[in-house]
């Protein structure tokens, strides 16, 4: 069984298949609700960060596979004493690693969860280090819904080591479970990274780092440097290297996945030339292969978020993305074949796979 779910501005949905070639889509939940994270952890717990407009955010939790969810009563949330009075306005991503969970927040912060989601903590090592307010960018450096905080990756070998990256703001690492941060930027054209839109370590090889960021498609291998190299450098010219999303290979560093958009002059954010592609690379960044069969050929203006784009455990690895048009499209074949699954949803946020 594959299992996709779909978070989008209107609510939550859900599509199953046992064969990854017929689908069946049911939902949606939480109607009207804006929808921005769907996580599964090893326990099968599922969480939901939802926002119902002026109720404000929520997160919602399911031990019986998404039949029914409970709202946390002890969510992601500043102290009362908070000295820079911020307040959560939304959880934007959810990260579940071994028997604990992340969040990360607009604006900007960690928590974290030791009890299977059911109560969180801010990481007081980020969220009230002196400099946490530069990290995260200027007003003007945040996106129109607010900075985010996303892409928690935590490394498989020391659950100590986790990293993040926030929309205006940079990617940092931690080695002591969030008690002291560094920057890792070098090599981008901003310090700090200047707005990293996603992030990802890879399983296997933890040194291997990819990163689709405002300034194009990066990679990382820290066994040698702490640099990132611009591979988006070798995408086609007419294409260029901007975009949101950006999926590995579990079984292979050297295999990446990006959806690119328009990032010129004001930012259409659509897809180049109104034709939607996915390009591949299995060499580490040096060629990139475009990915477009069944995908339509012209006059297709929408774009893929940082979280609309994901891949499966088969073998081969199935790749899924939603778009801002309300579509779901799956391959079963690491993007070779591309096929619409789903049709006529609201805008698009996220997609997650198991």
């Amino acid at each position: 069984m594959t299992t996709l779910w779909i978070g989008t501005r209107k609510g939550a949905f859900r599509l199953d298949s046992t064969d990854r070639k017929t689908w069946k889509l049911s939902g949606p939940q939480f109607l009207g609700n804006l929808v921005y994270h769907v996580m599964r952890n090893a326990k099968n717990t599922l969480l939901m960060a939802t926002s119902a407009g002026h109720l404000g955010p929520a997160l919602h939790r399911s031990t019986d596979d998404g039949a029914t969810w409970v709202e946390v009563a002890n969510p992601p949330k500043f102290p009362a004493d908070e000295p820079r009075k911020r307040a959560v306005n939304h959880v934007f991503w959810l990260t579940a690693a071994a028997n604990v969970w992340y969040a990360g927040t607009s604006p900007q912060a960690l928590f974290v969860s030791h009890d299977d989601g059911l109560s969180w903590q801010g990481v007081a090592g980020f969220n009230d280090h002196p400099e946490q307010k530069d990290w995260a960018g200027g007003d003007q450096d945040q996106t129109p819904e607010g900075g985010k905080l996303h892409s928690i990756q935590v490394d498989p070998r020391d659950p100590r080591k986790l990293l993040l990256g926030m929309s205006g703001g940079g990617v940092f690492f931690t080695e002591d479970a969030g008690a002291t941060w560094q920057p890792l930027h070098d090599g981008v054209e901003a310090e700090y990274g200047q707005d990293p839109h996603c992030v990802a370590i890879h399983p296997t090889d933890p040194d291997r780092l990819w990163m689709q960021s405002h300034y194009g498609i990066y990679r990382m291998d820290r066994k040698t440097s702490n640099v990132w190299q611009r591979v988006g450098k070798n995408m086609p010219a007419d294409v260029g290297d901007i975009g949101f999303p950006i999926v590995i290979d579990p079984r292979d560093p050297d295999c990446a996945w990006v959806f690119p958009m328009d990032g010129t002059s004001v930012w259409p954010r659509t897809s180049p030339g109104g034709k939607p592609a996915v390009f591949g690379t299995r060499d580490a960044g040096a060629t990139w292969q475009r990915l477009d069969r069944g995908l339509p050929r012209e006059q297709a203006w929408w774009t893929v978020k940082r979280q609309g784009m994901c891949g499966d455990a088969h073998d081969p690895m199935g790749l899924y993305f939603g778009t801002t048009s309300g579509e779901i499209w799956a391959s079963a074949n690491r993007g070779e074949d591309f096929a619409c699954i789903a049709r006529h949803l609201p805008h698009v946020y996220s997609v997650t796979a198991w």
